[in-house]
């Protein structure tokens, strides 16, 4: 079922320029980027290495707070990091002495009330039931990246940010969690901002796709993806706008029949 946009901006972004210092060079990576987000969207940006996505998704996040222009969550600047941006990396950063349970734990403020309801409801939540008492040594790649999903949604985040967060799983495990993904954004809604390179993950998880140019990093075209839950990727829809944002990046190179179908 299709998650109904709210009118609500969670985010709104004005006139960000970022610039960072390299020796006696100035670079800049973004150029006024100009951006709303809708209460309870799933957001794709995509661009090339280097076009400063991540560097966006770290000043939404308040890691970065060194930048021109305006950045607001709920109306508000955004000045420091906050429990209610999550954030999932592609590097999953899990603290590999704590069992997976303790690993939530951590992450959670002291004497959360009723923490072990909500890290069994969480672990339920990414299907890993069972698993509180194990390593991290002792999971597969993508259940320690469910971990790390059941660890961001413990905070109960506004917005989840990820970070190419399946950018170094295999491709089966990837496509698994990726529909796991649309599955915890329908039931949570959550806002969910995605960063990835992979034009088909964009589009299969997004509502919207940003499409960035090369550095200086600017929003090339926005793409409203008109698709209906459950998503299939060998429809003739998904295919279509697939390769509409794969022309964006290629212009009118004819799209290679291994990538459409």
């Amino acid at each position: 079922m299709e998650l109904k946009r709210k009118n609500l901006h969670i985010i709104e972004i004005s006139h960000l320029t970022k610039t960072f210092q390299s020796g006696k060079n100035r670079i800049e990576v973004l150029q006024d980027i100009n951006l709303k987000i809708n209460e309870g969207e799933f957001v794709s940006i995509i661009g090339s290495s280097g076009c400063g996505k991540s560097t966006l998704l770290r000043i939404i996040g308040g890691l970065d707070e060194e930048y021109e222009g305006r950045v607001l969550f709920q109306k508000k600047p955004i000045n420091t990091p906050s429990r209610k941006r999550g954030f999932i990396f592609q590097d999953i950063r899990l603290l590999p002495w704590l069992t997976v349970e303790d690993n939530i734990k951590f992450s959670l403020p002291y004497k959360t009330p009723n923490i072990d309801n909500i890290i069994s409801k969480k672990l339920e939540i990414v299907n890993l039931k069972g698993f509180e008492k194990a390593y991290p040594k002792q999971l597969s790649g993508g259940m320690a990246q469910r971990v790390a999903i059941a660890r961001a949604l413990a905070n109960r985040p506004k917005v989840l940010l990820l970070d190419e967060p399946f950018g170094a799983l295999d491709a089966i495990t990837k496509i698994k969690l990726q529909e796991e993904m649309l599955r915890i954004w329908e039931s949570e809604k959550i806002t969910m901002i995605l960063v990835t390179h992979d034009i088909d993950e964009a589009v299969y998880l997004g509502n919207r796709v940003i499409v960035m140019t090369n550095r200086p990093g600017r929003i090339q075209k926005i793409h409203d993806i008109q698709l209906t839950n459950p998503r299939s990727r060998i429809s003739h829809e998904f295919n279509i706008q697939k390769e509409a944002i794969y022309k964006e990046f290629f212009g009118d190179v004819e799209v290679p029949f291994a990538y459409v179908i």
